[in-house]
């Protein structure tokens, strides 16, 4: 793949990410949830080169699951600014082939969990991957629910902020994959933690009455994180 067409995915994956909703009367009517998973400068305090490390984790009844990890690498821009980045998302045959981030400011990873989550979507459900994108990204700008936490990093407690969505439950088409409609999304960030994301979590309960487990979790949480044993939503 050239640099030319690497920058090329780059900016369409960013334009799908970070637009503003179809109907939002201004461009610059974003919602707090927006500002802080797309807005916000979370490289801007990093010294590079460095290298952000972070676990991930796939859990649940409905299929086999894994521990793999994923890291972004900074490096200096041209002109010594932060960053230029370059993710490894999982390795081996669940690598995610995404294109490098040339000038970032917000934390690839969050565009990064996305874009495989949508794709996991469509495997299982053989629906759109841009109907699974507009649906995340109008809960993102309507309906996310934004509440200050406490955790647990590094054996310290840090102030951080979780942005929590489900973007599937009012979905007119939600007929089609009924049984994944109620999964739910929990982006857990702080200040205090390199690159701002302390954690991305994504669950679909098992409603059936038997079930001991969800039927899917996947977690990805920073290098030091500690979080804390959580239920999946009903």
């Amino acid at each position: 793949m050239t640099h030319s067409t690497t920058r090329h995915l780059l900016a369409a994956l960013l334009s799908i990410w970070l637009a503003s909703p179809a109907h939002a009367q201004d461009k610059k009517d974003f919602s707090q949830a927006e500002r802080l998973l797309f807005m916000t400068n979370q490289l801007t305090a990093l010294k590079p080169p460095l290298v952000l490390r972070y676990s991930f984790r796939k859990s649940g009844s409905m299929e086999e699951g894994f521990e793999d990890k994923v890291s972004i690498a900074l490096s200096k821009q041209p002109d010594g600014s932060c960053c230029a980045g370059v993710g490894e998302f999982l390795t081996g045959t669940r690598k995610l082939i995404l294109p490098e981030v040339p000038a970032a400011e917000g934390n690839p990873v969050i565009l990064y969990f996305l874009e495989r989550d949508v794709r996991e979507m469509q495997r299982l459900t053989k629906g759109s991957q841009f109907h699974f994108r507009k649906r995340i990204r109008m809960a993102v700008y309507e309906a996310a629910k934004v509440r200050d936490v406490s955790l647990q990093y590094r054996g310290k407690t840090i102030k951080g902020t979780e942005v929590d969505i489900s973007p599937f439950l009012e979905d007119p088409n939600r007929s089609r994959y009924e049984k994944l409609a109620i999964k739910n999304y929990v982006f857990t960030l702080s200040d205090a933690v390199p690159g701002g994301v302390y954690g991305i979590r994504s669950d679909i309960a098992d409603k059936s009455a038997a079930a001991l487990a969800p039927l899917i979790v996947e977690e990805l949480y920073a290098e030091g994180a500690e979080p804390a044993p959580r239920k999946s939503n009903p």
